[in-house]
């Protein structure tokens, strides 16, 4: 072998991106994006809990039966 094919031998090959690679990346990002913002919209949220008629209920000291 001469030295050319030596380096060749020993050098990674390179494969070229698909348009499908960067498109399934893509779409990974915008799934971890949307993760961190549900995650962050619920830490901010203040939730009422409501009656059967819809009006918020009184928070008491005893537990519920």
């Amino acid at each position: 072998m001469n030295s050319r094919e030596d380096i060749d031998a020993f050098s990674p090959r390179r494969n070229p991106v698909t348009p499908l690679t960067i498109f399934l990346c893509l779409i990974m990002v915008f799934f971890c994006a949307v993760l961190v913002l549900v995650y962050a919209a619920t830490k901010r949220a203040n939730p009422v809990m409501l009656d059967q008629n819809g009006h918020p209920l009184t928070q008491s000291s005893g537990k519920a039966k």
